[in-house]
């Protein structure tokens, strides 16, 4: 039998990440500047790209098909990050060929989105999981490292083409959104609580609503801190330990409350989420596709009601494109 929390943690996570990249690219600067789209930004934060990871890492540590998969698996998953990234600019790329824009096109093909962090992980637990098999603390040090390096270590400031290698895994361009440091450290603790399961649900079951109750009283009080980084996007895509504890104590409250969904919901809503959360990766290319030839024609000129009617339309044709994908294209291919 299928685990709902999962699927479900991943379906919001991809609606969430719709939401985010249709404020950042489509409203208004006013919009976007407004308490409004600091909200909309911060609930692209913490329940979105560091869940989406952390359930990737979980489902990771089952994997026994040795080292060659995993950098197998991992070099797929870089390529078609490549391939996204060329087609949600496809149409930049034409302005930009045809003078319309005046820019190098580089840091659009080599932005490091979250597919490029996806297999760089896989192939870094992979080589863990070949060289320390299942013990714990290499993922442990290595997670802390991950986190420990931006606050210690300023990210080095490279030139010419060295900057787009750099960006994949330590660096504070603008174009590297998910580099290894700090974002591997969310693969590592799903990694981890994969390990630990067995303790962790004797934990949950014996104080799971103090714990749930402890979580959320945490983040009464630092719930400003959390709000002001997630919503300031270059601070958020390369912070640091602090801002790593916070996800952490987010993720196990949003965890919790998602869990309870699960036991006491099954619905046609439920269903839907869940239904994304199993086929997160084709929605994820087929929004970034719309929204990124889109943006390039409409870019910060929509207001918060165009904002929500996009919101919809990109989710409808996302999940339908989603579903033929699964059902007829990807079988013939």
């Amino acid at each position: 039998m299928r685990i709902r929390t999962p699927d479900l943690l991943k379906g919001i996570a991809v609606i969430l990440m719709v939401m985010v990249h249709l404020t950042e690219l489509f409203a208004t600067q006013e919009i976007y500047d407004s308490f409004v789209g600091k909200i909309l930004l911060f609930l692209g934060g913490p329940p979105a790209a560091p869940v989406f990871m952390a359930v990737m890492g979980y489902f990771l540590a089952f994997s026994k098909k040795g080292l060659l998969f995993d950098v197998k698996r991992g070099v797929k998953l870089i390529v078609w990050g490549l391939a996204l990234n060329t087609g949600l600019n496809l149409n930049l790329f034409y302005h930009i060929y045809t003078g319309a824009f005046q820019f190098s096109p580089w840091e659009y093909v080599f932005g490091v989105d979250i597919l490029f962090l996806a297999g760089l992980s896989v192939i870094i637990i992979g080589l863990i999981k070949h060289f320390f098999r299942d013990r714990i603390w290499p993922y442990l040090i290595i997670l802390l490292i991950s986190v420990v390096i931006p606050d210690v270590i300023k990210a080095p400031e490279s030139g010419g083409n060295s900057a787009y290698l750099w960006a994949y895994f330590y660096s504070e361009s603008w174009w590297s959104y998910f580099p290894v440091v700090p974002w591997l450290a969310y693969v590592l603790a799903g990694t981890v609580f994969n390990l630990l399961e067995e303790d962790l649900k004797r934990i949950y079951h014996q104080f799971k609503w103090p714990i749930f109750a402890g979580t959320g009283i945490i983040l009464v009080f630092t719930f400003r801190y959390g709000f002001n980084i997630s919503s300031h996007l270059e601070q958020y895509y390369h912070h640091g330990m602090l801002f790593f504890g916070f996800t952490i104590i987010f993720m196990i409250f949003w965890v919790i409350a998602l869990h309870q969904v699960t036991l006491h919901f099954n619905n046609m809503a439920t269903t839907y989420v869940e239904w994304l959360g199993k086929n997160v990766t084709s929605v994820y290319v087929f929004q970034w596709l719309i929204i990124g030839n889109i943006a390039t024609i409409v870019y910060k000129t929509q207001s918060l009601f165009q904002l929500a009617g996009w919101f919809i339309m990109v989710l409808i044709i996302s999940s339908l494109a989603s579903y033929y994908w699964h059902r007829i294209g990807k079988k013939a291919i």
